[in-house]
């Protein structure tokens, strides 16, 4: 076991959560949210006398491994009790009629728990690990929560990226931590005082953008209940270096990229020349695909186009001269072929994770999704290789974060695989303005399309 010494920012974070029955760490990815957010609910269950047990809401992977884990970990919270609420209904059913400190459950399962559990909620209070993921006013996991939140004492939300896709992210969030008290109580106060309409067809409002000064206003209104810290002014990490793998394509392959990428924009249009709704996902996935050198037809086959990344992908492991490397794909049909053709092992279970860690698998391959939030994967390397990326911003960081962190030694490279000339390109520029992107993209997209059609 491993004796905690807490940094200035851990020890402001205990205190933090202890004197605020709302409150929430807005922090870094890697900056020690568990074991901060841990060793505080152990003095408010064990030296204040507070009522348990506590609920804790995570990412399916850090609900799995994180929090007991880092219980294990560090020699004052051995005594912690730690019951995961998971697998069947009867595995859950018996892990809730466990004796346990804290019973940790991942939010897939978090409607199930509130209907079982009524009308009664034995928690107290509730730690939501990844609070963004409550992002959505619409979704059944929100709603489930807001039905118990009057019988919750305490509320403790944690995540390095609150508003991963704009301000109107923050509304559900906080509506958890305070009940609407700083924020509005529904979302249409919220936008009606903070947001001005960003595209809209006659009366039908589509999204929403931030008016002059609300952003500011909108912090100072939380300043009194979250805690924001960046990684990199508390902590002493190697750092990242992040570079631009940019592959040339063939002239005929581009060529037959250009003509597909005309042919999906025109098919999405309306006599209007506008994109119709709820094809713009689809359009950019099948560029996608294309660019990574596969695509799906209409009946889930898959039908290989080109090997460039591939090439690419295997001079890099190659290149990496026995360094362990983390590949992270963007589609199933793009680990299948990655498999195929290199030796590589999905990190899949936490098993898998722990032989990553002990430098066991040369290449380790995964989805952003599956390892974005909380896991510590430090150990096994420092190279990450992106062979498809995410519209995602927040699955982006992430899934980086998860080498550069505490007990990292080496300074951690990230590869992005860009084809040059295709919607890649696109992704690649949103992320590095860090905003939404894809709707942006699409549009311009459709434009350019257009014009070309009428010249």
């Amino acid at each position: 076991m491993t004796t905690f010494t807490p940094y200035p920012h851990q020890e402001a974070g205990i205190n933090w959560i202890i004197d605020h029955p709302a409150a929430a760490l807005f922090w870094g990815m890697g900056s020690g949210k568990t074991v901060t957010t841990l060793t505080a609910l152990d003095l408010l269950l064990h030296d204040r006398l507070e009522y348990g047990p506590v609920l804790v809401i995570a990412p399916k992977r850090v609900a799995e491994n994180t929090w007991s884990k880092e219980a294990d970990k560090w020699e004052h919270l051995s005594h912690l009790r730690v019951s995961r609420v998971m697998g069947t209904q009867k595995q859950r059913v018996a892990a809730l009629n466990t004796e346990a400190d804290l019973f940790v459950i991942n939010r897939e399962n978090v409607v199930w728990l509130v209907d079982f559990l009524a009308p009664s909620w034995p928690f107290p209070i509730v730690v939501i690990d990844e609070l963004s993921s409550f992002k959505s006013a619409q979704a059944k996991r929100f709603k489930a929560l807001r039905k118990v939140r009057g019988r919750i004492n305490r509320l403790i939300g944690l995540t390095g990226t609150p508003r991963p896709n704009g301000l109107e992210d923050l509304w559900p969030e906080v509506y958890l931590l305070d009940q609407g008290e700083r924020l509005g109580r529904t979302l249409t106060q919220f936008r009606s005082r903070y947001l001005v309409p960003e595209k809209m067809n006659g009366h039908i409002v589509y999204s929403y953008k931030p008016r002059e000064g609300a952003e500011a206003e909108v912090y100072d209104k939380l300043s009194d209940i979250c805690m924001s810290v960046k990684k990199e002014d508390v902590l002493q990490l190697p750092g990242q270096v992040y570079e631009d793998v940019v592959l040339e394509a063939p002239p005929a392959l581009l060529k037959k990229y250009k003509q597909f990428e005309r042919d999906q924009v025109l098919e999405c249009l309306d006599e209007d020349g506008e994109i119709v709704a709820g094809t713009a996902a689809a359009l950019t996935n099948k560029l996608l695909q294309f660019a990574n050198g596969a695509i799906y037809d209409m009946d889930g086959e898959v039908h290989e186009l080109h090997t460039v990344k591939l090439e690419a992908l295997e001079e890099l492991i190659e290149a990496a001269g026995g360094e362990s490397v983390l590949v992270l794909y963007a589609y199933k049909h793009d680990a299948d072929r990655i498999k195929a053709r290199i030796d590589c092992r999905a990190l899949d279970t936490p098993e898998d994770m722990d032989a990553w860690n002990r430098g066991e698998i040369p290449v380790a391959l995964a989805h952003p999704a599956s390892i974005g939030h909380g896991l510590n994967l430090q150990d096994g390397g420092h190279i990450i290789i992106w062979y498809g990326l995410s519209w995602s911003l927040e699955l982006y960081q992430q899934a980086n974060e998860r080498l550069n962190r505490p007990g990292q030694k080496h300074v951690c490279r990230v590869y992005h695989l860009v084809l040059k000339g295709t919607h890649d390109e696109r992704v690649l520029t949103a992320l590095e303005n860090k905003d939404k992107g894809q709707s942006a993209a699409i549009e311009a997209l459709r434009l350019e399309i257009v014009k070309e059609t009428k010249q």
